[in-house]
């Protein structure tokens, strides 16, 4: 019989007074795709973390292809033939894709390139910069990165969160090719739709200990739910049905709210915002759309169609080339991020770990930024007490996962930051408008539907609010009506509540007109 691929006995790892890992047992076999379920705060990054000798365990033991592995350093797992894909980027923002990858220094980089994009369709552009890519084509490098290396065990940490619809499936059948080759595969993710396509096996953490797992034949994803969340899955978010494999939402279970939008005040107007690239192609091509007071809008499209440049003209990053921003009444289009946080607008940006949080900082300043002169005593100190009790209110309402206010934000789970980001958004007062990109990337299956009942809460009390998602079924479920994004260009808005919208939706993604009547011009001020 063969050595398993990886085999984890009593692994345990302890930061603080917080137990991350309570002896965990984890068996990937050689050929398989082995798949880390879990909540948010569960373990599931720290053992990734152990396995790519990022951290040493507190207690346990690893074997690597019956050989005993204990890793105390990266370079000791990429040693051993392990290759690792994080949440969070290792890339170097200001240089080039090419100039990222000969860092590597790996023999052949031509041909293994070539290699990777003919087995996997993975194809980059080398001259392309860093920090000029989309979130989306940043998680494309990490992966060729990991895969230029031919590695025996490849783990791979919330892989799919950035990706578009084809990069997940190219992803997928990434990880079902290297498994059928021989080598193995760990894959963590919340998408249990991912996991009926690729995996053969799934472990599930909760809490830092093993709630259940075993061959996914026999685990279906009404099982599986209740292993992650600790409790059935009957009355989570509609959104979730698409995502978790469960049965589909029915059409008329969406937000009819936004019927009247036309007679209610623009929570956010955009007019005629034009946004150039370097080499003047148009990112973003004179996108006109309003979003009404207490109205929830989507924006659907394959990643790259200028969703990131809208999201970074709104939060202030980037400037317009023409066109203007307004929100409740308040033209805000050359306007500091301070300045439009104090106008109402909240922005949630696609990358939260570099443009929504300063990892350095503490729980409690992160949830306050912007804020922070209202915990000021006299003109130089913080009241440290008062700013404490503030942050451990909004930590427990909102279900953040930290040891404590004054935990640094690095040392918090990616789906914990992004509750941190958001708790700090919807905390705005006046929050006249809600701009939200991917705003339940990375958590986990209870938390997506607590972010869609806040979302809806805030729509209640008269916020506007825009979501920018990857996934159509969280659209479908969370808003009024859709817009497409399509090569910088906003199309008109599609009702959530029509029998068609995920196919006309749809066919909006590929560039295809939309064959429906028109709605009424009032209908786009959404």
């Amino acid at each position: 019989m063969n050595a398993p691929a990886l085999e984890v006995r009593g692994l345990a790892r302890s930061f603080g007074a917080v137990r991350a890992l309570d002896g965990v047992d984890l068996v990937v076999a050689p050929g398989t795709v082995h798949c880390v379920l879990g909540e948010n705060g569960a373990g599931k990054s720290t053992l990734c973390h152990l396995i790519g000798g990022g951290l040493a365990p507190s207690a346990g033991t690893m074997h690597l292809y019956g050989r005993p592995y204990a890793p105390r350093r990266p370079a000791d797992a990429l040693g051993a033939g392990i290759a690792m894909v994080h949440q969070h980027f290792s890339l170097v923002p200001t240089l080039t894709v090419g100039e990222n990858l000969r860092l590597l220094r790996l023999p052949d980089l031509a041909a293994r390139l070539e290699r990777v994009d003919r087995e996997y369709g993975l194809s980059l552009e080398p001259e392309a910069r860093v920090d000029r890519l989309p979130v989306g084509l940043r998680q494309r490098v990490e992966i060729v990165k990991a895969l230029l290396r031919e590695p025996r065990l490849l783990v791979l940490d919330e892989p799919t969160g950035v990706l578009d619809p084809a990069g997940v499936e190219a992803l997928l059948t990434t990880c079902r090719r290297i498994a059928d080759a021989g080598g193995a595969v760990v894959l963590v993710t919340h998408k249990l739709g991912e996991v009926a396509r690729a995996g053969d096996e799934a472990t599930v953490l909760r809490g830092g200990r093993v709630a259940g797992g075993g061959p996914l034949a026999e685990l279906p994803a009404e099982r599986l739910v209740p292993l992650m969340i600790g409790r059935p899955a009957d009355g989570l978010d509609p959104a979730l049905s698409g995502t978790l494999g469960l049965a589909p939402t029915p059409p008329d279970t969406a937000r009819s709210a936004g019927a009247d939008a036309g007679s209610r005040a623009p929570a956010l107007r955009l007019r005629g915002v034009t946004v150039r690239r370097a080499d003047g192609t148009p990112a973003l091509d004179d996108v006109t759309v309003d979003v009404a007071a207490g109205d929830i809008v989507g924006v659907a499209g394959v990643e790259g169609n200028g969703q990131s440049e809208l999201m970074a003209v709104l939060g202030g990053s980037l400037a317009a080339h023409s066109g203007t921003v307004t929100v409740g009444g308040t033209e805000l289009t050359a306007a500091t991020p301070r300045e439009r946080t104090r106008a109402g607008l909240g922005v949630v940006p696609e990358d939260r770990h570099h443009e929504g949080c300063v990892t350095a900082l503490s729980v409690a300043e992160n949830l306050f930024l912007g804020r922070l002169d209202g915990f000021r005593r006299g003109r130089v100190f913080l009241d440290r007490g008062a700013l404490r009790r503030a942050a451990e209110r909004v930590i427990e309402e909102h279900g953040i996962r930290a040891d404590g206010p004054g935990a640094p934000m690095s040392s918090l789970s990616g789906g914990n930051q992004q509750k941190v980001v958001l708790a700090r958004e919807l905390a705005l007062d006046p929050l006249r408008c809600l701009a939200a990109a991917q705003p339940t990337r990375g958590l986990d299956v209870g938390a997506v539907a607590a972010v869609h009942g806040r979302i809806r809460e805030a729509a209640a009390d008269g916020a506007g609010v825009l979501v920018v998602s990857s996934e159509l079924d969280e659209l479908l479920a969370l808003c009024d009506r859709v817009v497409v994004a399509y090569r910088g260009r906003l199309s008109e808005p599609v009702a959530t509540n029509a029998p068609d919208a995920r196919e006309r939706i749809g066919r909006l993604m590929l560039g295809a007109h939309d064959t429906a009547e028109p709605e009424r011009t009032e209908a786009r001020t959404a």
